[in-house]
């Protein structure tokens, strides 16, 4: 176990996990194409199997689950900079509420280059569960965490469907839209791009985390971070470590047969598919999410481990800068208003140029760092949280 020394181990962890996740959410996003499903049609058979292959262990580890590591260190932030303000007799809420609001302007400037919308318009409007919380028990935060992240608007409407079959999810036309956004992206016409994905693709963002469940999940996954913050579990203590080697267990012996009451679920009516395994896939994602979060913290108590994975403390500092140009630089390398190499690119050849742009970031970040204290859109955020006061 590595031994505690005068700066904060709690911090340095969640700034490592913090870019632990940003990382993951790059790489997802680089085998997607930063949503343009745009592929080689003529690859060799060899290539398409080591593609597939790519493509389902980058997925299996990462998708859904890099996006919740986020939405619990949301969570966990609030509570820091919440807790500062209440040793000084303030209460931050209002102030986090305008801060929410210079989210949304951030999620914009991301969505402009990001075709399917961004999370963080989602977390913007999510992030008002926090202010309403902040100033319940410890057991009430956790008590309305866990029901959130019960899913229970999935549940809802299975239930609804039992009692009246008429009953049945309302069709948002997600589809549609990211269809009539995939369009504009092909056309490669600039202004035309940035109008519709600031528009249309942010309003097809925020319904598809209704329809997938996500909306729900996020306001859990704040919570979640939140009473984690309170409770003080990221220090590194002996009965810290001994609590999320339990959350690491009971994680990976729960994941398995939620996995698999999922996919089973999943060969059910359309209603059922929709709504009982929407809440299972959320579940099973949860439980992989666990293990990869309580994985991490058990293994940065090594100080090989926590030396290896040194850089990423510089990655999540700047996490907000480098998850927005990450999708202005994935815009550029894979869409038709750049270099359009999208059609050149299979799963492993995006995968290892989403690779090189991580570790471009990374030593953008550590440079950045050794002359600021924050990343350029961290310290905009921060100037314009605290503006009007001395701080």
């Amino acid at each position: 176990m590595r031994i505690p020394t005068n700066k904060n181990p709690r911090i340095e962890v969640v700034d490592a996990l913090r870019g632990f996740a940003i990382m993951a959410i790059l790489l997802v996003h680089s085998l997607e194409h930063f949503i343009f499903p745009v592929y080689p049609t003529n690859s060799p058979s060899w290539l398409n199997t080591l593609d597939q292959g790519v493509f389902n262990v980058i997925f299996t580890l990462f998708a859904g689950k890099a996006y919740a590591i986020f939405a619990l260190l949301f969570g966990f932030t609030f509570y820091i900079q919440s807790n500062n303000q209440k040793k000084q007799g303030k209460d931050f809420g209002y102030r986090f509420l305008w801060r929410l609001v210079m989210l949304a302007v951030f999620a914009t400037l991301n969505a402009a280059f990001f075709p399917a919308g961004d999370v963080l318009l989602l977390f913007a409007v999510v992030g008002l569960v926090l202010f309403l919380t902040r100033n319940l028990s410890d057991n009430a935060v956790l008590i309305i965490a866990v029901i959130f992240l019960s899913q229970p608007v999935e549940w809802y409407h299975y239930i609804a469907n039992q009692i009246n079959s008429a009953h049945q999810l309302p069709d948002l036309k997600v589809g549609e839209m990211y269809a009539e956004v995939g369009e504009y992206t092909k056309a490669g016409n600039f202004w035309s791009f940035i109008l519709t994905n600031i528009t249309l693709g942010q309003k097809a963002s925020l319904l598809w985390a209704i329809n997938a469940g996500r909306f729900i999940q996020t306001a859990g996954l704040f919570l979640l971070g939140y009473y984690i913050s309170r409770k003080q579990l990221f220090v590194s203590t002996k009965k810290n470590i001994h609590f999320w080697l339990k959350i690491l267990i009971v994680s990976a012996i729960v994941f398995a047969p939620l996995y698999t009451l999922k996919e089973l679920v999943m060969k059910s009516d359309a209603i059922t598919q929709q709504t009982v395994g929407t809440a299972f896939d959320m579940w099973q994602k949860l439980a992989f999410t666990l293990v990869l979060i309580s994985s991490f913290i058990l293994l940065y108590q090594n100080e090989k481990f926590s030396k290896a994975v040194d850089k990423l403390r510089f990655y999540g500092r700047m996490s907000l800068t480098n998850y927005v140009t990450q999708s202005i630089i994935g815009a550029f390398i894979f869409f038709p208003l750049g270099l359009n190499l999208a059609p050149y690119c299979g799963y492993t050849i995006s995968l290892l140029i989403g690779f090189f742009v991580f570790l471009l970031q990374v030593e953008f970040s550590k440079w950045w760092l050794s002359k600021n204290k924050q990343g350029p859109l961290e310290h905009i955020w921060h100037k314009w949280t605290w503006i009007g006061t001395k701080k």
